[in-house]
């Protein structure tokens, strides 16, 4: 199966490598993780409700057209995408885990976690294989323009917050950075569409950004948050906020000619990914100094 647009760029990146990350989430983990940002907490929590169904949809996308690609003799690009499977499998399984513990405290949520997994259902058996991976790569790309923007902006969102949560969010941000290229270069391989990429983009975004919104929602509801006029301040700053800065990163991603080695990656989470440590399976908390040195 040929590319529909050629490229002049190699398909492939440095192995896109597995981090075993060990989360030991204490029972009394409170949904309210961040004191002094208790709005943000909750449209992560709500983000995270999504990731154990929206990923494994990606995940699938993909793995539907690893033949071809193996057979297409692109081995190279055929590993790339398992690693890319395996670190995205690590991720939502880890927030499996953290969103039962919120549902637990705000049992609303699980109504839509219900209605996640018949829209992303839906979406695997009524979408074609060339939509569901050209969503794949969609889904990449606005994963990427968000961890820009909260890459830039972390010390803002994430001081005065727990370690852990904000150790979740930001590692699984991290990744996605370092795995940009390789849903896109699988859906250039098998069907390289631009308008399908585009209406497969825009679908990823409303839905990520609609489940976030009933998702934060029903969080400040039942808070009673959702009254203050400091929840609606701070929501729509941070949306506009957003817009202006991870659209036109999105934007760019659909226009002829371009890959997402394009785009430069954040500063700050490519290094602190290289704090890992492989024996114990942690990383060094997000505002802890990093050694570069030893990066």
């Amino acid at each position: 199966m040929q590319p529909t647009t050629a490229i002049d760029r190699p398909t492939t990146d440095p192995a896109v490598p597995f981090r075993s990350i060990q989360f030991e989430w204490p029972d009394d983990t409170r949904s309210e993780w961040h004191p002094s940002k208790p709005e943000f907490a909750a449209a992560c929590n709500a983000l995270s409700l999504g990731m154990p169904y929206g990923e494994p949809y990606v995940i699938a996308s993909v793995r539907a057209v690893l033949d071809d690609i193996d057979n297409d003799t692109a081995p190279e690009l055929a590993e790339q995408a398992r690693a890319y499977i395996a670190q995205e499998r690590g991720h939502y399984r880890h927030h499996r885990r953290f969103n039962d513990l919120v549902t637990a405290e705000h049992p609303a949520l699980k109504r839509i976690e219900r209605w996640l997994a018949i829209s992303y259902r839906w979406l695997r058996r009524r979408r074609s294989r060339e939509f569901n991976v050209a969503f794949a790569a969609g889904f990449e790309a606005v994963a990427f323009a968000a961890a820009r923007w909260i890459d830039s902006n972390r010390r803002e969102f994430f001081a005065g917050a727990e370690t852990l949560p904000s150790t979740l969010f930001l590692w699984h941000l991290a990744e996605e950075v370092e795995h940009k290229n390789v849903a896109f270069d699988v859906w250039q391989h098998v069907d390289g569409k631009r308008l399908r990429y585009v209406g497969a983009m825009a679908t990823a975004f409303v839905l990520l950004t609609w489940f976030i919104l009933l998702g934060t929602i029903t969080q400040l509801w039942k808070t009673r948050r959702i009254f203050n006029p400091l929840t609606w301040i701070r929501l729509v700053s941070w949306g506009i906020r957003f817009t202006f800065d991870a659209l036109p990163t999105m934007a760019m991603t659909a226009l002829p000619g371009h890959h997402p080695s394009d785009l430069a990656d954040p500063s700050w989470m490519p290094m602190w990914l290289q704090s890992y440590d492989s024996e114990t399976g942690t990383i060094p908390a997000w505002d802890a100094p990093i050694d570069i040195g030893s990066c």
